[in-house]
Parts: C-alpha cells; structure tokens; sequence
C-alpha cells in the first residue's frame, strides 16, 4: 500500500513538474508572441510615416514582419490545442489521485487546490483562445494591407492603406489585452505550481 501511495505521489509530482515547466514555455512564447505583434505593427508605422525616398525597403521589412507574425498566431492555436487536449489530461490524472485519498479532510483539502490551480488554468486557456480569436482581424489587415501595396509601393499607395493601418492598430489592443491576460494568469499559475506554492 506504501509503495502504491509513493508511486502515486512521484507520478503526480512528475506531471505538476511537466505541467509547470509547459506553462514556463508558454509563457516565454506568448511574451515573444506580444513581442512580435509589436514589430509588425512598428514596421507598420514606420512605412506608414515614411513620406519621402524608397518605400521599398520599408515595405520589406514591413512583409518579414507579416510572416514572422503569421507564425506568432500558428504557435498561439497550437498552444490552445496542447491546453485542450494534453494539458487537460493532467487535470484529469489529478483529480483521478485526489478521488482515491481515503482522509475526508485531506481529501477536500486536495480538492480545494486542485480547483484553484485548474480555474487559473481555464483562465489561461480561455485568454489564449481569445488572443487567437483576435489574431484573425488583426492578421487580415496585415495581410491586405500587404497585397494591397505588393503593386504599388508608392506614397499613393500607402495613403490608399491609412484606414486600414487605424484598424491594425485598434485590432492590435484587444490581441495584446488577452495576451497580457494570459501572461498574468500563467504567473499565477506558475506560483501555484512552484515547490513553494504556500
């Protein structure tokens, strides 16, 4: 019985170290993901005030930025994915471990900080998938706005793309609002999982 409850504990404390080091890694990636919406949208910028001399050098670093972000979003809807389906199964061994406790205080006791850390982690989950969900307009104007000047790197040609730059940089706060969610909650949640977690 000793050597089972000990088994038991070293698997979950297995998992809890492979669940903390995944949000540690999601957390690096969603600062580099924030970071990089902030380099398209500066190349952006820059293009867009740039009012004399070669455009096309702007433009350039302008479309490197769009495919370097394209890939930001690629990482942010597989990172959601991980969450639903591997991440979950965590939860899910857990609460398999905190059924089996015999000790009814201990066990709600276990309970009870299992349902704290997973509510953080719903809430990372959910910030992310919104971030995804508002990754698509923001995707779509840097997109249009890319074909659009493709054939007309020209002063004409970016005042033509004005509005839509407004609506990058408006669609670009509400991305980077629930990425900034996610960050807070994964620190939270890395405290919650921490050998130190009080």
């Amino acid at each position: 019985m000793i050597g089972l409850a000990s088994l038991l504990a070293s698997a979950t404390q297995a998992s809890q170290e492979q669940l903390a080091k995944s949000i540690k890694e999601a957390h690096q990636e969603t600062i580099r993901t924030s970071g990089q919406l902030k380099s398209a949208l500066s190349a952006l910028n820059a293009l867009t005030k740039q009012t004399q001399g070669d455009l096309h050098p702007a433009y350039q670093s302008f479309c490197s930025e769009v495919t370097n972000t394209y890939s930001a979003a690629a990482w942010t809807r597989t990172r959601v994915q991980w969450m639903g389906s591997d991440g979950r199964k965590y939860f899910q061994d857990w609460q398999t471990t905190v059924s089996g406790i015999a000790n009814e205080s201990l066990r709600k006791k276990a309970q009870k900080r299992l349902d704290t850390v997973k509510k953080s982690y719903d809430k990372i989950e959910a910030s992310l998938q919104q971030a995804g969900e508002k990754f698509k307009p923001f995707l779509s104007d840097l997109s249009d706005i890319q074909k659009t000047l493709a054939t007309d790197v020209t002063a004409g040609g970016v005042k033509a793309i004005r509005s839509t730059v407004k609506s990058a940089n408006w669609n670009h706060q509400a991305v980077d609002q629930a990425i900034n969610s996610a960050l807070k909650e994964m620190d939270s949640m890395a405290k919650a999982l921490s050998s130190e977690a009080k």
